[in-house]
């Protein structure tokens, strides 16, 4: 894929223009089906333009059966190859769901690529932390509430700006797989709320900055 360098991130569309997602996934697809169903119920006022999965998984496959605009793209893709793919379809915000990689991060989606983890930051994050492990983490540490964060990425695991995060309890017979299930319901709430904050929070920007500038 050639590279051709830009200098300014891409812009929110016109109005009327749904603010396009990129969601990137490594497995199931468990929080992209639950950003498209809550995209298909209203609540929230996205469109999912592309998603792209690091290896074949069933995420894939789901993402395929619900019409979504789905590509397999090599671990250790390139910044420049991500931001050229990204501009191309005019991506606004890419969402991380599931994704178990750590993405390079082009100069131009600095604060446009964000994260869910399922804990509450910094608490259990870095590399290697993540479903069971998280969780697993919480119960061995006496936490007595865990939840989950939703962050902006930068160039380390777990790590940038705090958008947004929602606790709950952890329970006495609490296993990793009760405790993630808790903090899934969590996430499915949690996730599409924060879009929707950083959503507006550029379209804000872009009314200071006059132009549609993802062409």
């Amino acid at each position: 894929m050639e590279s051709h360098p830009q200098q300014h991130a891409p812009r929110p569309g016109a109005p009327g223009d749904l603010p396009r997602l990129a969601v990137m996934i490594s497995g199931g697809g468990r929080t992209l089906n639950n950003l498209q169903d809550r995209i298909e119920d209203g609540s929230l006022a996205a469109r999912i333009d592309l998603v792209l999965a690091n290896r074949p998984c069933s995420g894939e496959e789901r993402a395929r059966a619900r019409g979504l605009s789905t590509m397999i793209i090599p671990r250790g893709v390139s910044a420049a190859d991500l931001a050229q793919l990204w501009r191309a379809r005019g991506i606004d915000l890419v969402v991380l769901a599931g994704y178990l990689a750590l993405l390079p991060i082009p100069r131009q989606y600095r604060g446009r690529i964000l994260n869910i983890h399922p804990a509450l930051l910094p608490r259990h994050g870095g590399p290697g932390m993540y479903g069971r492990r998280v969780h697993e983490a919480v119960l061995a540490s006496g936490d007595a509430q865990s939840g989950c964060t939703v962050h902006e990425c930068d160039d380390e695991y777990d790590h940038g700006r705090t958008i947004l995060q929602a606790t709950c309890p952890v329970l006495a017979g609490d296993t990793p797989e009760s405790l993630g299930e808790r903090v899934f319901e969590l996430e499915c709430r949690t996730y599409p709320r924060a879009i929707a904050m950083v959503l507006d929070e550029l379209a804000g920007r872009a009314r200071q900055t006059p132009g549609d500038q993802r062409t």
